[in-house]
């Protein structure tokens, strides 16, 4: 490789872009840049938070690219930064022709590893407030269900339980993304110059953190509000049922005091008969009209 050839010349700018690479060849990019060992296992390890990691020869960068389909998908991105190379590694396939482009742009600031980084940090933290928008957006449709008469129907309930679980693991992504970008602001080579582009990013990036709490917020109070519903439909119908017994009990009492085997008014006659039949009716329908008028039927 020839790369070999440029590492002592400072005006050169390189960029190694690594789709899952194997141990060795990351080993021996290390030994080739001085890469800390501790960076590049951290590098061939997955699931790493979001970090910036300050070492003698060079910084380690480690975040998480997201798409969205059903569900967020992470893309774990780890970036070696030294004054004149950029080492980028990703397990899974990530279109990186964006940070070219701007690379290619003829009116891009003035830069090098400086300007890759944050074209690099811009295109992550624009996927975060992509897909943050997004999953707001999916949220509008379980709200305007949610807010309907009684209960929200099971399979709406559980896609807002599906959302509030892909905000959270978003916020994972998400949330240390303005301290790591001003953290490389100021540790970057040529920092001053970019510092209002780093700003922008780190404004970016609390703007999209912003819009994952307040949708975390505003999906917990639809299921909140959906569980009181259904609470107070519960009460209703345990106040229904308290009702309807209620006033099945009256005729019960009526009809087995009438049916006693000893003598009592009315005992043996017809008019007996009659009289028991208008007492059932008129307590029944008594306390029916007076549970009605109470709200309980």
């Amino acid at each position: 490789m020839t790369s070999r050839l440029y590492v002592d010349d400072p005006g050169v700018v390189l960029w190694y872009d690594l789709d899952d690479p194997s141990g060795d060849e990351l080993r021996e990019l290390a030994t080739r840049f001085g890469l800390h060992p501790l960076a590049v296992e951290d590098a061939l390890q997955e699931h790493e938070r979001p970090k910036l990691d300050r070492y003698e020869n060079h910084l380690f960068l480690n975040v998480y690219a997201v798409d969205f389909d059903d569900e967020p998908r992470k893309t774990e991105i780890s970036a070696f930064i030294t004054p004149q190379a950029l080492i980028t590694v990703h397990r899974a396939p990530f279109d990186m022709q964006p940070v070219r482009d701007r690379w290619a742009d003829g009116e891009r600031p003035p830069g090098g590893v400086d300007f890759l980084v944050y074209a690099l940090l811009d295109l992550v933290v624009d996927t975060h407030y992509r897909i943050t928008q997004r999953i707001d957006e999916a949220m509008d449709s379980v709200e305007d269900r949610m807010l309907g008469d009684g209960p929200a129907p099971r399979d709406v309930r559980r896609r807002g339980f599906t959302l509030r679980r892909h905000l959270a693991a978003l916020r994972r992504a998400v949330a240390p993304m303005p301290e790591v970008a001003r953290s490389l602001a100021g540790s970057l080579p040529g920092g001053d110059r970019l510092e209002p582009y780093y700003r922008d990013v780190e404004d970016h990036a609390r703007h999209a953190l912003d819009l994952i709490e307040h949708s975390r917020i505003r999906i917990t109070e639809l299921l909140d509000d959906d569980l009181a519903e259904q609470s107070n439909e519960l009460n209703v119908v345990t106040r229904k049922l308290a009702a309807w017994a209620a006033i099945i009990a009256i005729p019960t009492a009526l009809t087995g005091y009438f049916g006693q085997n000893v003598p009592y008014p009315g005992y043996d006659e017809w008019w007996g008969f009659v009289l028991s039949t208008v007492l059932i009716v008129l307590s029944a329908t008594g306390l029916y009209l007076y549970l009605k008028r109470r709200g309980w039927l």
